[in-house]
């Protein structure tokens, strides 16, 4: 009964301490996707050079996507003719944060920890585009011979007609374009607030509606159960507990934001701000989903990129952290924010979050069993 009391208590405190600034960030998110066009991602992502990658990773460091919401979007890239490098550079540094995570991560931890954040995750993100388009191109199949009998007799007299077929095409292009005829339509979208708060409350949030629960509980079962023994044997130990994080993080799926408390907690229990930093750039960049979806699309040298620099770039900029509090001599504990009195604001999101959320957690589970009473063969009318 002590250990649930204790439970309640960290996970209301994780909740009031996070709920406004996600939801807040959540808000501006969908003020974003209404104001953004979504031909301007893949406009300037066309060339294979390091400006790509740079603009890849600032279009990327804002939008609020998970690390398996991103897979869609970067398929599109990649499928618009984006590099290698600023496909690679968009999947790792869009995950990582966001407009909901950046807020949400200044109000538990800070404006330097936020920046910190940030900063670490544009360069890892750059790193990896610019060494996939360095070095992680594969070799392309040498196409296959033609026969010679039968396509050296016809082609010379077929090109007197190509000059007229290739003129044509520019000119129904053109008067289209310039009649009006629908290809300006994305340029000319008008801001609605309905869609903002469709895209942030409905389509965003029912996104990371289940990891955010699992972030929350995960992080209140990290703060009261792991042994206080544990804790400092992982903060004596750097290098162990950044292994152990690190072997977690990689495969795991979580968001940015459902990542914050699980770090709070490990913070909480004596580990390092390095290590804990670690989990938040490696748990949301990767998973084992994206990391299939990079092999198929990338192909394997981009993927031995990507999971490379995400592991040995989440220590580097974790040992950097732990060296920087260790010269400031501040205490990890005391950087995680924890209000024990909400204000009423705090209070007020919180609700609005949970209550979201759940309904989000339950809606797949009513509409299954609505569909099954509207069946004839389920039984639940007899």
């Amino acid at each position: 009964m002590e250990y649930l009391v204790l439970f309640w208590g960290a996970l209301v405190d994780l909740s009031n301490a996070m709920a406004p600034y996600i939801v807040f960030g959540l808000l501006f998110a969908g003020v974003l996707h209404e104001l953004v066009p979504d031909a301007l991602v893949t406009k300037h992502l066309g060339s294979d050079n390091v400006a790509s990658v740079v603009k890849s990773t600032l279009f990327g460091i804002p939008l609020p996507v998970c690390s398996c919401g991103v897979i869609p979007l970067a398929t599109s890239i990649k499928k618009s003719g984006a590099s290698h490098g600023a496909t690679l550079s968009f999947l790792i540094s869009t995950p990582i944060t966001g407009v909901d995570s950046i807020l949400a991560t200044y109000g538990m931890f800070g404006w330097a920890f936020t920046l910190y954040r940030v900063f670490t995750s544009m360069l890892m993100a750059m790193i990896a585009g610019i060494l996939t388009n360095l070095f992680g191109s594969e070799p392309e199949p040498a196409p296959a011979p033609k026969a010679p009998a039968f396509s050296m007799a016809a082609p010379p007299k077929q090109a007197a007609p190509v000059g007229f077929s290739m003129a044509s095409p520019q000119k129904e292009e053109e008067s289209c374009c310039s009649s009006g005829c629908g290809c300006e339509t994305e340029e000319k979208k008008r801001f609605a607030p309905g869609g903002a708060l469709r895209y942030a409350f409905v389509t965003l949030l029912g996104d990371i509606a289940k990891p955010l629960f699992w972030g929350l509980i995960v992080g209140a079962l990290i703060t009261v159960a792991i042994p206080e023994d544990l804790g400092t044997l992982l903060a004596e130990n750097s290098w162990l507990s950044y292994l152990i994080v690190i072997a977690v993080a990689v495969p795991m799926y979580v968001c940015a934001t459902a990542s914050l408390p699980i770090a709070a907690g490990l913070m909480l229990s004596g580990v390092s701000a390095g290590a804990a930093f670690v989990f938040l750039s490696a748990g949301p960049a990767t998973n084992t989903v994206t990391i299939g979806v990079v092999k198929k699309m990338l192909g394997t040298r981009a993927l031995a990129i990507y999971l490379g620099t995400i592991t040995v770039a989440s220590v580097v900029f974790g040992l950097m952290l732990d060296w920087l509090f260790i010269r400031a001599e501040i205490d990890p504990k005391a950087l995680v924010h924890l209000h024990e009195e909400a204000g009423i604001i705090a209070v007020a999101s919180s609700l609005l979050l949970w209550g979201l959320v759940l309904y989000f957690i339950a809606k797949p589970w009513f509409a299954k069993k609505e569909a099954c009473c509207s069946g004839e063969s389920c039984g639940c009318e007899k």
